[in-house]
């Protein structure tokens, strides 16, 4: 999603970079990476669980933590002085902090941006305010706080909504209808988008009616948007937990091709929603909501034509850049 940010900042006439830290490794594109490695295994695993409390500004909790975030922006820093130096990184005028984090635990650089009058947003993506909290100095510093997700409005006194950002023109509107219906579910975590519930219901529902099941995981992007192309209805998420409800990059490249999509939403988010393009239900209704889409197939092309206009009024470069460049106005920046 960041990397759909600078997309549309360019399709926009920016200069714009992204910089990740870590490597990703769902091969994602990216534009400049350093490459560090997220510590991993058991250790780390367990560290950050412990930290999943909803805290409100992300803080060292003890001696050992600050001698760690310490020791870690000594040992990255020649690496990120050498990029941030190579790819002229304190010429730009905007600084968009994702995740409401700086290069260095230390917000070093933030700092140095702020000290020479540049502009400081931050912008929320997933769960970093839900677990993670914000970091107290560089919260202080943004002269703009975004998210794309609907629970941080919540969670932060001054923070605006974003529809996120998505290509939709790049996808080819097509409207399949299989002579046997195909459905596909294309979950990042099982236990987040409901999938072992999900499953249940769906082998239940295949003794009375004639339909296929895909089941996407651990699939390139290239690969599993080919195989969703040849798909007629698309199970987001019903039932999960811990992850929220709604919709996120996954929808709305469903409903980009022409693809309807069911998902969950709690009820303040649904009526926050404009002009829903979603088959709404939950996890004690999805059987029924099948059974009825099953036996009237038709209704699934007026939620094809709804979800691909949806996309292109709320999600495309051009809706959202407006609103982006109208915060900006309205902030100072």
């Amino acid at each position: 999603m960041p990397y759909d940010f600078m997309m549309m900042q360019r399709n926009a006439g920016h200069e714009s970079r992204l910089v990740t830290v870590f490597g990703n490794t769902l091969d994602f594109p990216e534009d400049i990476s350093l490459g560090i490695r997220l510590p991993a295994g058991k250790t780390a695993k367990k560290w950050r669980d412990s930290k999943i409390e909803g805290l409100k500004y992300c803080e060292p909790e003890n001696f050992a933590e600050k001698i760690y975030f310490k020791f870690r922006d000594f040992r990255n820093k020649g690496l990120i002085e050498s990029v941030i130096d190579k790819y002229g990184l304190t010429d730009f005028d905007i600084y968009h902090f994702d995740g409401g984090m700086d290069l260095y635990r230390d917000l070093s650089f933030a700092k140095e941006m702020r000290n020479a009058g540049k502009k400081i947003v931050c912008c929320y993506y997933g769960s970093d305010l839900r677990v993670r909290g914000m970091f107290r100095e560089l919260d202080e510093m943004s002269s703009l706080n975004l998210t794309v997700e609907f629970d941080h409005t919540s969670l932060h006194k001054n923070i605006h909504y974003l529809f996120f950002p998505f290509n939709v023109f790049s996808h080819e509107y097509r409207y399949t209808e299989n002579e046997k219906l195909r459905i596909i579910h294309s979950p990042t975590n099982r236990l987040y988008k409901g999938t072992d519930k999900i499953l249940k219901i769906i082998e239940g529902l295949k003794s009375k009616h004639d339909f296929e099941l895909i089941l996407a995981e651990h699939m390139h992007r290239d690969e599993l948007l080919k195989l969703k192309r040849t798909c007629d209805l698309a199970i987001d998420q019903v039932g999960g937990e811990s992850g929220g409800s709604g919709y996120g990059k996954n929808s709305i490249e469903n409903l980009a091709m022409g693809i309807p999509t069911i998902t969950e939403f709690y009820d303040e988010y649904l009526e926050f929603l404009p002009e829903n393009p979603f088959i709404t239900c939950n996890i004690d209704s999805l059987k029924d909501k099948l059974t009825e889409l099953l036996c009237n197939r038709s209704t699934l092309k007026n939620y094809s034509e709804k979800g691909r206009a949806w996309a292109e009024k709320y999600h495309s470069f051009e809706s959202v850049n407006r609103r982006v460049e109208q915060l900006y106005s309205e902030n100072g920046i």
